[in-house]
């Protein structure tokens, strides 16, 4: 029989406008006893249910994430009663006998015996953070957006400027697009308008810029130009609330900011913001990777291993990561990282040299916040300068020379 972890708990099925609960009583006899009620999940009906449980003395909750429906219960029961929310996967029920009431008593009985793996939810004030600073990724998607919809104007209007500068969006080039729109009947005096670094680029302007712009054309890059500056603008209203919520954080930020690709204060935050200011919560860094989805995944049946890629976890903390990386890589500050992304990539692969490189930036964030301690490069191991020469041994030039087409006996 299995051991009973929690003989007073409480499972909730969680739907838009109610929430099904059931409390579990189990007595020494092993005898379980359920009660069952149904609440609205306005605040009224989630107050009820908080007193509810207080009434039968249940202080342990499990409940199943369901889109974002489970966010104002965990908020309400969170103060007075240890809320475990599952991943739908790990407490779904059995098919062909499922209703809401049956669904509720399935996760009790599940929690009843510690079946259920409970997802970590960081405090309050790090969920505020998380949620702006995805937020913010989402305004810089709709920035990136916006732009690629700005050079698909210009593109249908040829005015190729787009091949003679390297942003569309910088002094230049705006200053050039703006003298066009003001006045669509003159030529622009581009020599005026560029920088002095970009005089040498004036006759390719000029005819890049022979283009027909129609008055669609042109208003349309109009509503995309001012779109485009107000997403600038909240995102930095964005970033003033960042600072302000992270007053709490200082002593956690300048710790990150030890690690590589961590200078600035808001990439430390965002850090903080996804994986919290507690490390305690995982059990060791290698846990915390496999969360942020940086570890393979096991997938073995009758001794055949399958795709052992890494997991589809951290959707938005794993993006960052990569980003990091990428940059830490270029530079020659970080040795230790350098050479064991160059050597991973002449095996591996670039993506794969990436994803290690993320799993040690995440690491040695753990450590620091871990430790106490700011980030020490000679425990990566790989401080040493690699050879300038780039040598090749003989297995990786013929694989080199196979991989561009030569055939090597």
């Amino acid at each position: 029989m299995l051991k009973i972890v929690y003989p007073n708990c409480c499972g909730i099925d969680v739907h838009k406008t109610f929430v099904v609960a059931v409390i579990a009583i189990t007595n020494n006899q092993g005898i379980t006893e359920y009660h069952r009620k149904r609440f609205s999940t306005f605040t009224n009906g989630l107050t009820q249910l908080r007193d509810w449980l207080e009434y039968y003395s249940c202080f342990d909750v499990c409940m199943e994430s369901t889109g974002k429906y489970w966010i104002p219960v965990f908020n309400i029961l969170e103060e007075q009663t240890n809320v475990c929310l599952a991943h739908p996967k790990y407490v779904k029920a059995i098919r062909g006998k499922k209703t809401d009431k049956k669904d509720a008593q399935w996760i009790a009985d599940l929690f009843k015996h510690d079946l259920v793996a409970s997802s970590f939810i960081p405090p309050l004030k790090i969920r505020q953070l998380r949620d702006l600073f995805r937020y913010r990724m989402k305004l810089t998607q709709l920035q990136v957006g916006e732009k690629n919809r700005y050079q698909n104007c210009l593109t249908w209007s040829n005015l190729q400027i787009a091949s003679v500068v390297s942003d569309v969006f910088g002094k230049s080039a705006q200053a050039i697009i703006k003298s066009i729109l003001d006045n669509p009947q003159d030529k622009p005096n581009i020599e005026q308008l560029v920088h002095k670094r970009m005089k040498n680029k004036v006759q390719d302007l000029e005819i890049a810029m022979e283009g027909a712009l129609t008055p669609e054309q042109a208003e349309k890059i109009r509503v995309i130009k001012a779109h485009y500056d107000a997403l600038a603008i909240c995102k930095e209203d964005l970033e003033q609330m960042f600072r302000e919520l992270g007053q709490d954080y200082q002593h956690q930020v300048k710790l990150i900011q030890t690690v590589p690709g961590f200078k600035e204060d808001l990439s430390a935050l965002r850090i903080i913001s996804e994986i919290g200011c507690d490390m305690t919560v995982f059990d060791s860094a290698a846990k915390l990777c496999s969360w942020a989805g940086l570890v393979p995944a096991n997938n073995e049946s009758a001794g055949k291993k399958f795709s052992t890629r890494i997991s589809k976890g951290g959707k938005y903390l794993k993006p960052f990561l990569v980003q990091v990386a990428n940059a830490v890589v270029k530079s020659d500050k970080h040795p230790e990282l350098r050479n064991k992304y160059l050597k991973l990539k002449k095996r591996r692969g670039h993506r794969k040299a990436i994803s290690a490189i993320c799993r040690r930036l995440l690491v040695s964030v753990y450590q620091v916040l871990r430790k106490q301690e700011d980030y020490n490069p000679v425990l990566q191991g790989l401080t040493e300068i690699r050879n300038p020469d780039k040598t090749m041994s003989v297995q990786d030039a013929v694989r080199f020379a196979q991989q561009h087409g030569f055939n090597v006996a």
